[in-house]
């Protein structure tokens, strides 16, 4: 049996989120500062195994349905890119390092997938890396993002750091480049 969490249910409480804002909207429901610390608590104790995008990108027309009646909006969060900066955040917060960050959210997603050449700095894999700087703070500006329909329930937060560079087995990524291949299971 595999526990996974995703970075909203770690990095934002029910008591923060405005009434009516389908930005937040996801299922299961964003839960109190209780829930979101028993949440840490299972990471930290191995009972939780990994971290997990689960981006959920939409039209605003679809996210925005039903004018603050959040039965009709889209739900799901849009985080991809914020996502290990957002988790990374509250996790230095929370006294756990970045080396728990990435085997949590690299790592340990990479072996759940069967994906053996990601998710490591190790001799044969693919040299997939970020460098994430805790000097550089990152303010989300969901207009920004590199998402096809900007929005993000993290628009406005202040990040203590942020990812500075990407590379893709081993060579640079250039903002607003795109290039990959399809992944299939190794093992």
């Amino acid at each position: 049996m595999t526990v996974e969490t995703c970075p909203h249910y770690l990095c934002l409480a029910a008591g923060e989120i405005p009434d009516a804002a389908p930005e937040f909207k996801c299922c299961p429901p964003i839960r109190d500062e209780g829930n979101r610390s028993a949440l840490w608590a299972g990471l930290a104790d191995g009972v939780i195994d990994v971290v997990v995008s689960d981006h959920s990108p939409t039209t605003p027309a679809m996210k925005g349905a039903g004018g603050g009646d959040l039965q009709q909006a889209w739900g799901g969060i849009a985080g991809l890119q914020v996502g290990f900066a957002a988790v990374a955040d509250e996790a230095l917060r929370r006294g756990h390092g970045l080396e728990q960050v990435a085997g949590w959210m690299a790592t340990g997603t990479a072996d759940l997938v069967g994906l053996a050449a990601k998710g490591r700095i190790a001799v044969g894999a693919d040299a997939d890396l970020v460098a994430y700087d805790t000097t550089v703070p990152l303010t989300v500006d969901a207009g920004r993002l590199a998402h096809r329909n900007p929005g993000s329930a993290y628009d406005g937060r202040r990040l203590a750091g942020s990812v500075t560079h990407t590379l893709l087995r081993g060579e640079p990524v250039e903002e607003g480049t795109r290039r990959g291949v399809l992944l299939e299971r190794t093992a």
